[in-house]
């Protein structure tokens, strides 16, 4: 049969099948728009309120407390049905845990859907009594981003390793422990220094954007079965190492296989299951560096890079840019098109706090996962061991009035 025929052939049988696979593929197209529309429709109807959270001069709670307020976070309300999903649009809710430094102004911000911010408030109070939590104006909104006025650095961050495999937390930091503040090593406060030594005109933007992880991957071993990857992969990641330790011995006659792990392989087993028992969370993590064009310093870009480098670990994981304003060679953007493209870009996706639906669709982020221990290391309240001024605290401490006051 010669390529003629056998084209012929392709087209007849194309032809007979076509009454069914053109309307089976318009109900495909169909589906997906109706659940981009529905979505979309959702999302935009929702309001959202930002909170600045102040903390008290003295925190004597771990980050421990931290990790709590983190659970609070897993969310999965409004996908409990198909219908909700897909009929309806409804997505389970996402937040944003934002350190922004405005002028040297530092500040801690969460970033949600105003039907949540009583529940938060209230987490929050649970955890840190004595903090104030309020809600604000979105500080993007006092920045009139151009290019002609502004200069700016931003990034998307990646991490170094595989997801299962975890940065190095509080609990590595020995901050899991109740000790004095001068015994702390708290590895937020050199970010927390930084920002506070931003001046006027500068900003420098942290935001990590976080939604409940759920079993959604498609199982690779079935049709319609679903698995979660995260932990398929930390088992594999696991088998690999126990399978590096293996070590030939003599046995009798012959040779048999036995475990010789070195401490290293047996701290990294150790982290990767403590991991996986955790609360796991879709995250994005954006950093910003924006600046009038007269002050922008570039020696802030590296603050920022490095501020994330003490959750590092070279047996573990860490945090790289990924996606950032800036190419490796000049011929990749010869005339700054492409540069501007993704500055505006990354700002617009920030001021937004899109990520995994890009409001309403742009481009959706690839995000990677870390668990409640994770975040709470990158997000936390310090105590006096961090000596920044421009973080504002509150002062003095809060108490109810006695119930039995005269009236």
């Amino acid at each position: 049969m010669n390529t003629v025929e056998i084209i012929e052939k392709v087209i007849a049988f194309l032809l007979v099948i076509s009454p069914i696979l053109i309307p089976a593929v318009l109900l495909v197209v169909l589906v997906k728009v109706w659940i981009n529309y529905a979505r979309s429709k959702f999302l935009s109807e929702q309001e959202y309120k930002l909170l600045r959270i102040t903390p008290p001069i003295e925190i004597f709670k771990t980050p421990l407390s931290m990790e709590l307020f983190m659970n609070a976070l897993y969310q999965t309300v409004g996908e409990a049905t198909p219908i909700d999903k897909y009929w309806k649009g409804k997505v389970r809710p996402w937040f944003s845990l934002e350190i922004a430094s405005n002028g040297g102004d530092v500040g801690f911000y969460i970033w949600t859907r105003k039907s949540m911010t009583g529940y938060l408030q209230s987490q929050i109070y649970a955890q840190y009594p004595g903090i104030e939590v309020v809600e604000v104006e979105d500080y993007t909104n006092s920045v009139n981003y151009n290019r002609d006025d502004y200069s700016i650095w931003a990034t998307e961050f990646e991490l170094t390793a595989p997801d299962p495999v975890p940065i190095k937390t509080y609990i590595d930091y020995g901050l899991d422990k109740v000790s004095e503040e001068e015994e702390k090593t708290d590895p937020i406060t050199s970010m927390l220094e930084f920002l506070g030594s931003i001046k006027n005109g500068e900003y420098v933007w942290i935001q990590i954007i976080v939604r409940a992880h759920r079993k959604e991957d498609k199982d690779p071993s079935s049709w319609f079965g679903l698995t979660d990857l995260w932990k398929d992969d930390a088992k594999k990641i696991i088998a690999e190492i126990r399978e590096e330790s293996m070590v030939e011995v003599a046995a009798g006659d012959g040779t048999t296989k036995v475990p010789l792990a070195t401490k290293g392989q047996i701290d990294k087993i150790n982290a990767i299951e403590r991991s996986i028992s955790k609360m796991p969370f879709d995250t994005g993590i954006r950093g910003i560096y924006l600046a009038e064009k007269d002050v922008f310093d570039p020696v802030n870009i590296g603050g920022l890079a490095g501020g994330f480098k003490q959750y590092s670990s070279s047996e573990l994981n860490g945090f790289k840019p990924g996606i950032k304003t800036g190419f490796d060679y000049w011929w990749q953007d010869p005339f700054g098109n492409k540069l501007n493209a993704v500055a505006q870009e990354l700002f617009d996706a920030y001021r937004e706090r899109g990520y995994f639906f890009r409001p309403f669709f742009g481009k959706n982020r690839k995000h990677f996962i870390l668990n409640s221990e994770e975040l709470a290391t990158i997000y936390h309240f310090p105590g006096s061991v961090s000596h920044t001024p421009s973080l504002r605290r509150v002062q003095s401490k809060k108490s109810e009035a006695p119930a039995d006051l005269p009236i």
